[in-house]
């Protein structure tokens, strides 16, 4: 019922600049079949605790929003306010962000480059490639360069036999199975 007395409200307070032609609030009433005096009963009632705890948490919800540069989603601003002393549920923060229009902007997360920048075309292979088959039992090892975030290292491959490198199907795989 509150819905259409603050439409009744909206759409009297928009169309009162064009006294002209605007409908009174006793006719808006009886198009939607409400009592005026109910909705003059609406409008003169404070707010509720509810409310009014809902307003205070959307001012304070904006404050910790600001204060992260927009960084912090609702569970961290939930954490936040739990830190402040304040207790407000996930959902609750969640819905506000949302009645607030806040939107986390999150960092990508960081993902491993398998090619080089700048690469274009086919990326080079970086184990060597030898037409010779490792004999069974043998043991070989690779030591493979890596860049991770701009620092160069190395990635050092441990010894493996050619019976565990090699896979059933005939192709060369890595396996973390060998002893």
């Amino acid at each position: 019922m509150s819905e259409k007395y603050a439409f009744i409200e909206a759409e009297h307070a928009t169309v009162a600049a064009d006294a002209a032609c605007a409908p009174s609030i006793t006719q808006i009433c009886s198009w939607l079949q409400v009592s005026r005096s109910g909705f003059y009963e609406w409008r003169s009632r404070p707010d509720s605790a509810a409310a009014k705890r809902r307003q205070e948490l959307k001012l304070l919800i904006t404050k910790a929003f600001e204060d992260s540069d927009g960084t912090y989603g609702y569970r961290r601003i939930a954490l936040q306010l739990a830190r402040w002393g304040i207790r407000a549920g996930l959902e609750l923060v969640r819905a506000l962000m949302r009645e607030l229009g806040l939107v986390a902007c999150q960092p990508r997360p960081w993902r491993p480059s398998t090619t080089q920048q700048g690469q274009a075309g086919r990326s080079p292979t970086l184990l060597p490639v030898t037409s010779a088959r490792p004999r069974p039992g043998r043991k070989w090892s690779a030591i493979l360069p890596t860049s991770r975030r701009g620092k160069d290292g190395f990635i050092s491959l441990p010894s493996l036999t050619a019976r565990h490198a090699r896979s059933p199907g005939g192709r060369w795989a890595i396996t973390t199975r060998h002893r």
